[in-house]
């Protein structure tokens, strides 16, 4: 396992990160859940993510769990806020009564007394961006998260939330973006505005919800139990790929990956960690084998020429417009 600094912090985490968003508490039992994340630190992955939604605060406390009896300091263990967490008016957000009494809830979920990174989830047009910040500026403050991130923010606010967090001196270090091959909107403007204020990209679905593992093959139906069969593993996000186009595309990768010495996955997860902006890749999964192949990604180093052979391959089906993603995209809900 390869290490990078997330952003220009000083926090150092693993360049592939273990996620338990469509995993943990809802598809996957507990003891398989545990199988993964044993499997996951055997690898060397340090870099642990969730947040208070995923499936309906289960995830967290699947993943406290799973942590327990761990050396705390060995490990960076990332969570959001934002997503509804009850029936409440004010059970959702970034309000300061709701990331106060989330960190609290997500704490006790993780048995843990500090976050390493805790994250908007998405941006809150609801509320005030000063009193988001400064909200997180006190939960800082008070050693029970580190630093601070977001995800799927625009580069405008970030740029306007980086400028608050300078002048309140809490540590705003990252963005949560989905990024892989197929969804590249944050190349435009996302990634040089984070590269210039030295936020880190910890980015989700490296493997396009699965399909960059060619698993699914224009003109037949997906396989049983896969993710695009499963009302609950994210088959309304992963329907905008399910397109013969785009799996023709897709199936011309797995020479290339074989060129390679890997796996289409890990070829697919390779080719995110190029980008040097990007400060880790999140991987989830449903078995620890799973975890065995995909970790193998870290330190590959892809040659320019097999780069410019994926673009050729997956420029024309990939989505990079931002304007399409409000268009085109379900909004990642639980």
């Amino acid at each position: 396992m390869e290490y990078r600094h997330l952003g220009r912090s000083g926090l150092v985490i693993s360049e592939i990160a273990y996620g338990n968003w469509l995993t943990h508490g809802s598809q996957v039992e507990a003891d398989a859940a545990t199988a993964c994340v044993r499997a996951a630190l055997d690898a060397g992955i340090t870099t642990f993510d969730t947040a208070d939604v995923y499936a309906a605060t289960r995830a967290e406390t699947v993943l406290g769990a799973a942590l327990r009896g761990e050396r705390r300091e060995g490990l960076e263990i990332l969570t959001k806020v934002y997503w509804p967490t009850g029936p409440g008016r004010n059970d959702r957000g970034l309000s300061r009564k709701h990331i106060m009494e989330s960190i609290d809830g997500s704490l006790r979920r993780l048995q843990t007394d500090y976050v390493d990174l805790y994250q908007a989830h998405r941006y809150d047009v609801a509320t005030p961006l000063e009193e988001t910040m400064e909200a997180f500026a006190d939960v800082v403050r008070s050693g029970k998260a580190l630093y601070i991130g977001v995800s799927e923010w625009p580069a405008e606010q970030i740029r306007r939330a980086h400028a608050m967090a300078r002048d309140l001196h809490f540590p705003l270090v990252s963005n949560q973006p989905q990024y892989n091959a197929l969804w590249r909107v944050i190349e435009g403007e996302v990634v040089p505005t984070c590269e210039e204020l030295g936020l880190g990209q910890v980015v989700f679905s490296p493997l396009a919800q699965g399909v960059l593992t060619g698993k699914y093959e224009p003109g037949r139906q997906p396989p049983q139990g896969s993710r695009a069969t499963d009302d609950k593993g994210g088959a309304g996000m992963i329907a905008r790929w399910m397109r013969d186009e785009v799996l023709e595309a897709v199936q011309h990768l797995e020479p290339l990956a074989a060129e390679a010495g890997l796996s289409p996955a890990q070829l697919a997860v390779a080719w995110v960690l190029q980008n040097p902006n990007v400060s880790a890749a999140i991987i989830g999964a449903s078995r620890p084998d799973q975890v065995a192949e995909n970790v193998k990604a870290s330190g590959v180093v892809l040659e320019a020429g097999l780069m410019a052979r994926i673009e050729e391959i997956l420029r024309p089906v990939a989505v990079t417009d931002p304007k399409r993603v409000h268009d085109s995209v379900p909004e990642r809900r639980p």
